[in-house]
């Protein structure tokens, strides 16, 4: 029985090893990402691959067999693909579903037309990104644009804006870009050019800029374009200090913050298709905001919500004290490590921007906690219908699955899960199944979100949503 499981294994890794050429050629050479139920398997070891194809009882109820996603990826590389993001565990899935008596090689030339022959997506080239600012979700966003980065043809990050912090400035930046205490070694090669002041990661070549204020760059001066800057600093949540940064080269501004005023804010899977064009500045909104928003739009579209509460119990953030010491905000002066801290949120108002159709109201709280990453918030709605505890559960499940929010949702029904369980996760949030309370009308769902890489995850997914290089996803819900 022993030999059994582990002739099983190997077999399962030998599969394993072959999937990982293909899906790198998939993607270097066509721009296809290769997922798994939402997870990629880009760049991913062999045991990478075996454990997202566990990871799928948590949602399916069943582990994914390598045997069926094998042979589904075999034709996926057969067909004259172009740019698209593919998901072979739901192909799978519903392939072994069917009952047509089609061949694998039928079934994914037909649920794949749309990405294939003459229904390719136009290549529209590639996209200049610069970053204003390099602090925890810059290079966290850096990273993830690197990694993105495919064929050469999407989204590129050209330059870094940043004050200079001193002698060996660009190395230091470096440094901490390659090294992250909470999400470990960069993923690849990291070398510095001192002389032109760039960092090429995996190829790419980052210049930085120095300079203190938007005004004193013209980014035309360093050949680039028509680029998408990301403000990460916080500095300016406005439409009037936010202007500053369109500059020659600079064709739209990003805030990762919740904007002020009339700019829009976004939360990819929930508003997303509603960004007009011809705007110019728009926000990312919070990642508190991003991790209760598509929760909520499941919930109001399933069963209607009459009044809520969300209370957010916070990693530590920069804008605390390490130990006592004065700050302009009440509490946030106290000792981060050492304390819990209840500090204001504005993730109630923000619900509304991004879903200004709810007509329930929406309270909240926050708490900071003494852990520097993952957060969760606890969210207790008042429905306008009776349901089950099964109803509710399913309904979430089914959205992490199917539909518009299935990148921006993802669930789990371990039983022994814990926050440091969820660092580097891509979703939004992420339902915690086993803890869900329903009584008749009353709903109390607990949401685990990586507050730092889940939400630089959803700041790229809304850059490339107005870049016009959001490739297909497919197969279609």
């Amino acid at each position: 029985m022993t030999q059994d499981h582990f002739s099983d294994w190997q077999h399962a890794q030998e599969l394993a090893e072959a999937m990982i050429p293909i899906v790198g050629r998939l993607y270097r050479e066509r721009d296809v990402t290769i997922r798994i139920h939402s997870r990629s398997l880009v760049n991913k070891s062999a045991i990478d691959v075996l454990r997202t194809h566990r990871f799928v009882r948590h949602i399916e109820g069943y582990e994914l067999s390598i045997d069926d996603t094998s042979a589904i990826l075999q034709a996926v590389a057969a067909l004259d693909l172009g740019a698209a993001t593919i998901d072979i565990g739901r192909l799978a899935v519903a392939y072994a579903a069917s009952d047509e008596g089609l061949s694998v090689e039928e079934y994914v030339a037909r649920e794949l037309a749309d990405a294939t022959g003459e229904n390719k997506l136009a290549d529209v080239g590639g996209k200049d990104v610069v970053l204003y600012g390099f602090g925890r979700i810059g290079r966290l966003v850096a990273r993830l644009l690197v990694e993105k980065a495919g064929s050469g043809n999407g989204l590129r990050l050209r330059a870094v804006v940043v004050r200079k912090g001193g002698e060996n400035d660009l190395v230091k930046r470096a440094s901490l870009f390659r090294r992250d205490s909470i999400h470990g070694h960069f993923n690849g090669s990291i070398t510095i050019d001192e002389e032109n002041s760039t960092i090429i990661a995996n190829g790419n070549a980052i210049r930085f800029i120095y300079a203190s204020d938007p005004s004193d760059v013209d980014y035309t001066a360093y050949g680039i374009n028509d680029a998408i800057l990301i403000d990460n600093t916080g500095r300016w949540r406005d439409r009037e200090g936010l202007s500053q940064h369109l500059r020659p080269g600079v064709d739209k501004v990003v805030l990762t913050a919740p904007g002020k005023g009339d700019i829009p804010n976004i939360v990819h899977g929930v508003n997303h298709e509603g960004i007009d064009p011809a705007e110019r500045i728009l926000s990312c909104a919070s990642c508190t905001t991003n991790a209760v928003v598509p929760a909520i739009k499941a919930m109001e579209d399933a069963f209607g919500i009459r009044s809520g509460h969300v209370e957010t119990v916070h990693s530590f953030t920069n804008d605390q004290n390490l130990l006592d010491n004065y700050h302009k905000a009440d509490r946030r002066g106290r000792s981060a490590p050492l304390n819990l801290v209840i500090v204001e949120t504005g993730a109630a108002s923000a619900i509304k921007k991004a879903l200004p159709n709810l007509e329930a109201t929406i309270s909240g709280n926050a708490i900071r906690v003494p852990t520097p990453d993952v957060s969760m918030a606890v969210l207790n709605l008042n429905l306008k219908q009776a349901t089950t505890r099964d109803e509710v559960f399913a309904t979430l499940r089914q959205a992490s699955l199917e539909g518009p929010l299935k990148r921006a949702i993802d669930f789990t029904s371990a039983a022994d899960a814990v926050s440091t369980d969820f660092i580097g996760s891509r979703a939004a949030t992420v339902v915690d199944g086993n803890a869900l309370i329903v009584n008749d009308d009353n709903a109390i769902l607990y949401l685990w979100y990586d507050n730092e890489f889940g939400y630089s995850t959803q700041v790229l997914r809304v850059i490339q949503q107005i870049s016009g290089v959001e490739y297909p996803e497919l197969p279609k819900s």
